[in-house]
């Protein structure tokens, strides 16, 4: 029995080293459809009936359409504020980078940002093409991500 527990904790220790110190994972949600598809995937279903809570007529329903970005970060350092950068490119502004930004305190050490791109942003500036989004810490790049497309 101690010999499981000693691998176990080498184990832990195995991938507490091998983990990066800033992580960053960019979850993207699309709603092309004003309709709710129900099409009996419980997740995806529970995800669009809470995008869309709320919107009670046609037009408010079409300025829920559009793309939505889940940004779950994580930084143990400590001592400098937090910002998340979302940049990205739409189809009908061609090469003109678009960019979001949200703040935290110097203290937290993990967090969720939400990035959106809806309404008329999205229904005149078309689909999202490219995007990254950027980890920082005061000045200190921490973590990036992007898109496949994304230069």
């Amino acid at each position: 029995m101690r010999f499981w527990k000693h691998l176990l904790l080498l184990w832990v220790g195995f991938l507490a080293a091998c983990s990066s110190p800033g992580t960053l994972d960019v979850r993207p949600y699309h709603i092309r459809e004003v309709s709710l598809r129900g099409d009996g995937e419980p997740l995806i279903d529970a995800e669009e009936k809470r995008r869309m809570y709320g919107a009670v007529g046609v037009r408010e329903q079409e300025q829920r359409l559009g793309i939505y970005y889940a940004v779950l970060w994580e930084d143990d350092a400590l001592g400098e504020p937090v910002r998340v950068v979302f940049e990205y490119q739409q189809a009908s502004t061609a090469s003109k980078v678009l960019k979001k930004v949200q703040d935290f305190n110097a203290d937290t050490r993990k967090g969720k940002a939400e990035f959106q791109v809806i309404g008329d942003d999205y229904l005149k500036g078309g689909r999202v093409l490219a995007w990254k989004c950027t980890l920082l810490r005061g000045d200190r790049e921490v973590a990036s991500r992007h898109s496949y497309l994304w230069e």
